[in-house]
C-alpha cells in the first residue's frame, strides 16, 4: 500500500489538497471549522468522497462561517439533509452545528486560539480534550484534523517535497519538543 504522499499526486481529486492544504498551518477559524466538519463527514467514508463533495458542502454550510452555522435550526438541518451534493447524515450535521455553537461561545478567542492554547499535547490528550468539548469526535477524526492543520506531525513523509514547504512555515507541531508526541 502506498502512502498518501506517493498516491495523491497521481490522483486529480487528491493532488491539490495534498500539495496545498494537508499539513499546512491554518490561521482562520472558518478554515479550521471547515476541516473539522470535513473530518466528521469522512467518518466511515473515503476521503475521496469528501473531497468530491467539498465545494457543495462549503456552499451548503455558508462557507463554514462559525456564527452562521451556529445559528442553524431544524429547517437548516432539513435543508442540508435534502441536498444530494453533500454527505447527508443527520448525526453528523447536528454535531457540526453543535460544534459551531461551542466555538461561537468562546467569543473573540475562537477555534484557533483554543487550539494554540492546547497545542503542546500528544494525540491521546488531544482526543480526550476534543471528546470533552465537541460532539462526534474520536481518535481518527481528531488526529486527521490536527495533522491536516499543522498541530500534529505526520501529514507528510520527510522525503515528500511538501514536507519542506510546511517545515519552512514552522507549524505548531514543530514548536514543541518531539518527546511530547511519544507519550
Amino acid at each position: 500500500m502506498s502512502s498518501y504522499c506517493e498516491s495523491a499526486p497521481t490522483q486529480p481529486v487528491h493532488q491539490y489538497y495534498h500539495d496545498h492544504e494537508y499539513g499546512f498551518p491554518v490561521d482562520r477559524d472558518d478554515v479550521l471549522f471547515e476541516r473539522f466538519a470535513l473530518e466528521i463527514f469522512q467518518a466511515g467514508l473515503s476521503w475521496e468522497i469528501v473531497l468530491k463533495k467539498r465545494a457543495e458542502t462549503f456552499k451548503a454550510f455558508n462557507r463554514f462561517r462559525v456564527s452562521r452555522v451556529a445559528s442553524y435550526g431544524d429547517d437548516d438541518v432539513e435543508r442540508l439533509l435534502g441536498n444530494a451534493g453533500i454527505i447527508r447524515n443527520r448525526l453528523k450535521i447536528r454535531a457540526i452545528i453543535h460544534n459551531a455553537r461551542v466555538i461561537q461561545s468562546w467569543g473573540k478567542n475562537g477555534f484557533k486560539t483554543w487550539l494554540d492554547a492546547n497545542h503542546a499535547m500528544n494525540r491521546g490528550d488531544w482526543t480526550r480534550l476534543f471528546k470533552n468539548t465537541f460532539k462526534f469526535t474520536g481518535g481518527e477524526i481528531v488526529n486527521e484534523l490536527l495533522m491536516s492543520t499543522g498541530y500534529l506531525p505526520g501529514a507528510h513523509e520527510e522525503t515528500c517535497p511538501i514536507y519542506t514547504k510546511i517545515a519552512d512555515l514552522n507549524p505548531p507541531w514543530m514548536q514543541v519538543p518531539p518527546s511530547v508526541f511519544d507519550q
